[in-house]
């Protein structure tokens, strides 16, 4: 079952973008739990920087960056996960399976988008698989 990561109270977050943003992490563990992931992690940090959800299924253990959006208005979100962002996910990715690794997982860096269309109270997910390749 999924254990969620958070330092303070969200009611009491000023920025509804924050509060949007634990939503949408929510949203995307529930489906990877109804998809037969095992959610390892939730934002997993490693000094300033962290991953949003680490999932295990199959041998294969992913790295996933959330992206919630009202709209596309302001792009799809996945085209928000530039080089800078895909260099610190590679980093903390490197320090959790340093610290964590059984040895024999495969690894890999997944998006999951997570918006909520207009008129409709469950979001809607997409789960970019194996968004993009190190090297």
């Amino acid at each position: 079952m999924f254990k969620l990561n958070v330092r303070r109270t969200p009611m009491l977050w000023r920025d509804p973008r924050h509060r949007q943003g634990l939503a949408g992490e929510l949203a995307a563990a529930r489906y990877l739990e109804s998809e037969g992931w095992s959610v390892l992690a939730h934002r997993f940090r490693f000094g300033h920087h962290d991953i949003d959800l680490i999932a295990r299924r199959a041998g294969i253990v992913a790295f996933i960056e959330v992206k919630s959006r009202q709209s596309t208005g302001f792009g799809n979100g996945a085209e928000s996960v530039g080089w800078q962002k895909r260099a610190v996910l590679r980093l903390v990715a490197a320090v959790w399976i340093a610290r964590r690794a059984g040895g024999i997982d495969r690894y890999r860096f997944d998006v999951i988008l997570v918006s909520w269309p207009r008129g409709h109270g469950f979001p809607h997910v997409t789960h970019i698989e194996d968004a993009w390749r190190d090297g």
